[in-house]
């Protein structure tokens, strides 16, 4: 009997992501081709620029200048490419179940505790509420309609206040209307929240919660481009 092959799946490496991450943004953004070439060439002349304004002025002032501004280009177009493909995101998950579960999982960092799966739902239409904790408190989000996600709201609110009683509960409804939050800003929002407890009683709060909660069925996560896991390469 034939051994089964043990080796771990090959990862796309740096170049591969890149090149996928400015296929993606270029559906967004047609101009990207033309404005990236245009970051680096003004890069190398903002450098060579400034080799014939420090005096002394010599040739291998100038290159070096212009090798320095050749890397500060490079760097320049790197982070306007994960900064628009960002925005690529967003225009493209806004409006889909499941897009506030990729928000909170992927654009929180490391000081909030969120996850994909929804923490109550609607498998009938769709409506769905997810919960993040963090320094801020707990954080309810609701996605979808917001007359028939009062129930869910409420139940996971309740919940919460009853395993974690002094905790800061809030709730935010994500969409576009009044007192809602576009989806491109829901983690900016929720990471602007004063902090208003520990890291020990954020830990237990986490705990608590997780004790009490159930497993739910996730909705389709919006799938495509993580522009958070692409990171520009520092010239050396």
């Amino acid at each position: 009997m034939a051994a089964r092959s043990t080796a771990p799946e090959k990862r796309p490496n740096f170049f591969s992501q890149l090149r996928t991450l400015f296929r993606f943004t270029r559906e967004a953004f047609p101009w990207l081709p033309v404005v990236l070439p245009l970051i680096v060439v003004a890069g190398i002349g903002v450098g060579v620029g400034i080799g014939f304004l420090i005096p002394p002025v010599a040739v291998w002032s100038v290159i070096l200048w212009g090798v320095t501004g050749l890397m500060a280009g490079i760097l320049a177009a790197m982070v306007t490419l994960t900064r628009l493909s960002t925005r690529a995101m967003y225009r493209k998950i806004d409006g889909m179940p499941g897009a506030a579960g990729h928000v909170l999982s992927t654009g929180l960092g490391r000081n909030w505790s969120a996850s994909e799966m929804p923490v109550g739902v609607n498998p009938r239409t769709q409506e769905a509420v997810y919960r993040t904790i963090g320094r801020g408190g707990v954080v309810i989000v609701g996605e979808g309609s917001r007359g028939r996600l009062t129930r869910l709201v409420n139940d996971e609110r309740s919940k919460v206040q009853r395993v974690a009683s002094g905790v800061p509960v809030t709730v935010l409804y994500v969409g576009h209307g009044e007192d809602e939050v576009p989806i491109k800003d829901l983690a900016s929002r929720i990471k602007g929240l004063p902090k208003k407890i520990d890291r020990a009683t954020m830990a237990a709060v986490i705990k608590r919660v997780d004790s009490v909660s159930q497993s739910v069925t996730s909705l389709p996560i919006p799938k495509g481009i993580d522009p958070t896991r692409v990171r520009a390469q520092r010239p050396r």
